[in-house]
């Protein structure tokens, strides 16, 4: 037979019976954690959109219906990217001053200690993703372009006016979309630092964004995997 890997031995030498609520509760995390990274990625809110009827000669265009989808986490894993980097920056630089003297080595020492406390560095994070969500969902999504390019095409969204009032109504929608993907992106770079709270072990953490970006990879490589499959199925016909 072969010999375990070491962390498996070491996990039965040091294994304690009082650690079973830890091991139990990190399980259960780990679980909810993946189910949650799995609805987020593919949770997406399809707004109805119809297209006019328009008569050219003896063809008919237009009159039917499609949908528009907006998804809840558009940004992806890019705020968590932009977070990292900002609230890492600060305490790097001011390392380079922590041995100055006078008020620079005093403020680079507070600076240093600031982000080293767990509360802050986590409230920091967790506003950090939370505003970078919004930043980066506004780059990417034009709900103005969308109004005018579903008004050029004879599109419109039942019970609602093109022009100006879609593009309210998108705008709106998307808002309150970000909100949960923000929320949740927040909560998943956090992670690790809640479960080090409540467990008080550093040896067990969930890495939240590693999760996410498995996951959403999973996701999109079996995607590409049923479209290969369907592809090979029209070919056959």
């Amino acid at each position: 037979m072969t010999a375990l890997p070491k962390t498996v031995q070491n996990l039965f030498i040091n294994y304690n019976p009082s650690d079973l609520y830890t091991y139990v509760l990190f399980v259960v995390i780990a679980v909810v954690t993946i189910i949650g990274v799995v609805i987020i990625s593919e949770g997406q809110r399809n707004v109805p959109v119809s297209y006019a009827k328009q008569i050219r000669g003896n063809k008919t265009y237009g009159g039917t219906s499609t949908h528009l989808p907006l998804r809840v986490n558009m940004a992806g894993v890019i705020p968590i990217i932009f977070a990292i980097s900002v609230i890492l920056f600060p305490p790097m630089i001011a390392q380079f001053f922590v041995n100055s003297a006078g008020f620079v080595g005093t403020a680079a020492k507070a600076i240093v200690s600031i982000f080293n406390n767990q509360l802050i560095y986590a409230i920091l994070y967790f506003v950090f993703v939370f505003g970078f969500t919004y930043f980066y969902t506004a780059v990417i999504f034009h709900p103005q372009k969308i109004a005018e390019n579903l008004q050029r095409q004879g599109g419109f969204i039942p019970g609602i006016r093109p022009g100006k009032e879609t593009e309210k109504y998108l705008a709106l929608t998307m808002n309150r979309l970000i909100f949960i993907g923000a929320l949740f992106l927040a909560v998943i770079a956090i992670l690790p630092l809640i479960l080090r709270g409540f467990t008080g072990t550093q040896s067990l953490a969930i890495g939240g964004t590693s999760l996410l970006i498995v996951v959403s990879v999973a996701i999109e490589t079996a995607k590409q995997i049923d479209s290969q499959m369907e592809l090979h199925e029209y070919d056959r016909m």
